[in-house]
């Protein structure tokens, strides 16, 4: 893992906050399945972490909260980027122990395992290749979904398991949304980022070279709508800008394009085009 990616000048995805229908439950999956450490607890909300102090997922139980709506816009997945080849090889390990049911793909910038939490959230669990291994064309770098060598990365090394390495970071975080050119508008010329890879319903976005910090897509179909609030899904996530300056550019530009933005104490709140909520914070 490459820290240039999830730190000054780049901007990225910080944390998200996703509910669920049983806190319990998922308290007890995430720590005992994922292997985040939880960081403060309460009746209804837990906040989770790797390293003991940075909040990288919350999870919410609100009142009379409703099972996760299909083809709705919102989550697709939200990715936890390892450090080490070595450590999605013990993470594989610790899975096919589990007997829980995974995907895995090969996307030449990064090796991938996929999973769902017990509401069907999207989890993503990956190491990127070293970036310089990455193969560029002009502005857009090559990236599929190619079968994931599970024996070669089984066999990367010894290490165990012992939960998320202190290093983990949120890498990306990918959306259904209900148009992709409203959506581009939004993230592009609102938010600054820039389309790395286009692909077939989708769009992969990045700051300062990345793969892609946000995915977006259209496949749970054209005009996808926002799910119930109090559903299992998605409630927002962060966007962790350099400094004062930049944010404060994209927040004007974010008006320009039609989107509401509101000063909420420390952080700017918005919505995505789909209706996703984003806060937009600063690097500590």
């Amino acid at each position: 893992m490459e820290r240039k990616f999830f730190e000054k000048p780049a901007t990225y995805v910080g944390e998200v906050n996703i509910n669920v229908t049983n806190l319990d439950r998922s308290v007890q999956f995430y720590q005992s399945v994922i292997g985040f450490n939880v960081l403060d607890q309460t009746e209804r909300k837990a906040v989770l972490t790797a390293d003991g102090k940075t909040a990288l997922l919350t999870l919410e139980q609100p009142e009379n909260v409703l099972p996760k709506e299909s083809r709705k816009a919102g989550l697709y997945h939200f990715a936890i980027l390892l450090p080490t080849r070595a450590d999605l090889s013990a993470f594989l390990k610790h899975i096919a122990s589990s007997g829980i049911r995974i995907g895995a793909a090969d996307h030449y910038v990064s090796e991938a395992l996929y999973l769902s939490d017990p509401d069907g959230n999207g989890i993503e669990v990956y190491h990127d290749r070293p970036a310089a291994e990455w193969t560029w064309t002009g502005d857009q770098v090559s990236m599929a979904t190619e079968q994931l060598d599970a024996e070669g990365l089984l066999a990367e090394g010894n290490k165990e398991w012992n939960g998320l390495p202190g290093e983990t970071v949120m890498g990306h975080i990918h959306l259904h949304v209900a148009d992709l050119e409203e959506a581009k508008t939004f993230y592009m010329d609102g938010l600054g980022f820039r389309v790395v890879t286009d692909y077939p319903g989708a769009l992969f976005t990045s700051t300062n070279e990345y793969h892609h910090h946000i995915g977006l897509n259209i496949w749970n179909g054209q005009g996808a709508t926002a799910p119930s609030q109090n559903s299992a899904g998605l409630n927002w996530y962060t966007l962790v800008f350099p400094d004062q300056e930049t944010r404060d550019t994209a927040a004007s530009s974010l008006v320009k394009v039609g989107a509401d933005v509101q000063k909420e104490a420390d952080k700017y709140v918005t919505k995505d085009p789909s209706g996703t909520v984003v806060h937009l914070v600063l690097a500590d």
